[in-house]
């Protein structure tokens, strides 16, 4: 009895475990670079979610008023204009500002769609193999066999102008234009890559002890998929959505450039196309605060989705 006690005792002075979750966040904590790195990405999400509730309520501040005038035409950088004006005399900081909000709508909607095709497709793929795998496997080879950037301008054109008839959720009728155009256009392309990556791990994983408990209690297929399989391989998709946020974002500065993107209001995209015309007059400042923007944000993006990678990979965290 009293070994018996002792024993608890003692077990109970053992550190408690930590789960794959909670060890890669304390991980990531201690990464300096990147939690500066969260700071900036927090930075452009807050701002984009102010501009939001700003039109919603249709505050009066300075940058939801980006189409106002504040100078002359062409003024260079100085203490009342930080980023200049451009050719109408409009603030190009206020442009700038708010063409975070197009790039990060873009980005999230286009990540939304295709995570919501990618992930499914590529865990039935790999949990049911056979000719439902062939079919899956079929159609994204088919995808990838397209250069990418061909693929989005194709969609982006095909879908430009249709309409979507919304009467059963109380929208009417749609008209696919500008921003819409372009997330899913970006959308329905870019599932290719989360889908390889889910299927071969659903693959692994789909023999694992946990999976044949889980059929010998009668569990239903869908069940062991999204309830057992898919919590295990979860953080593959946070990592890749983390990494590729960064190229959706450049995919709409480059449809905006080509002039498939938003076109009554400022985008990273836009900015660049009118700058470059520009740009061997001297009136560089347009240009320069776009590139600086995508810049900032691509770098953080990158460098916390690296770090994301390191924490959360069991692989590296055995290594």
């Amino acid at each position: 009895m009293n070994r018996d006690y002792e024993k608890s005792a003692a077990n109970a002075n053992l550190p408690r475990g930590r789960s794959l979750w909670a060890d890669g966040l304390r991980r990531l904590r201690r990464r300096r670079l990147a939690m500066l790195c969260l700071a900036v990405i927090a930075a452009y999400v807050l701002l984009t979610g102010f501009i939001y509730l700003a039109e919603t309520f249709d505050w009066q501040v300075s940058v939801t008023n980006w189409d106002e005038k504040v100078g002359t035409e062409y003024e260079p950088p100085s203490a009342g204009n930080i980023l200049g004006t451009d050719f109408l005399g409009q603030s190009g900081l206020r442009k700038t500002l708010y063409g975070a909000k197009v790039s990060l709508t873009v980005a999230f909607w286009a990540s939304v769609i295709s995570l919501g095709i990618g992930v499914p497709l590529g865990a039935i793929a790999g949990y049911f193999r056979g000719v439902v795998d062939e079919i899956v496997v079929w159609i994204y080879t088919t995808l990838s066999s397209i250069p990418y950037i061909l693929l989005i301008l194709a969609f982006a054109l095909v879908l430009k102008g249709k309409t979507i008839d919304l009467g059963w959720a109380g929208l009417g009728i749609v008209e696919l234009s500008g921003i819409t155009t372009v997330y899913l256009a970006i959308g329905l392309t870019s599932w290719v890559g989360i889908c390889r990556l889910i299927r071969a791990e659903v693959m692994k994983h789909k023999n694992q002890q946990y999976v044949l408990a889980a059929r010998s209690y009668g569990c239903s297929n869908m069940r062991i998929i999204f309830r057992h399989l898919m919590p295990n391989v979860f953080h593959i998709v946070i990592i890749n959505l983390s990494l590729r946020f960064v190229s959706f974002i450049q995919a709409e500065v480059i449809l905006s450039f080509l002039g498939l993107g938003e076109k009554d209001r400022p985008s990273w995209g836009a900015m660049i196309d009118t700058a470059r015309l520009e740009l061997p007059k001297g009136h560089w400042w347009e240009m320069t605060a776009a590139t600086l923007a995508i810049f900032f944000i691509s770098l953080a993006l990158n460098v916390f989705g690296d770090a994301l990678r390191d924490s959360l990979d069991p692989k590296l965290r055995t290594q």
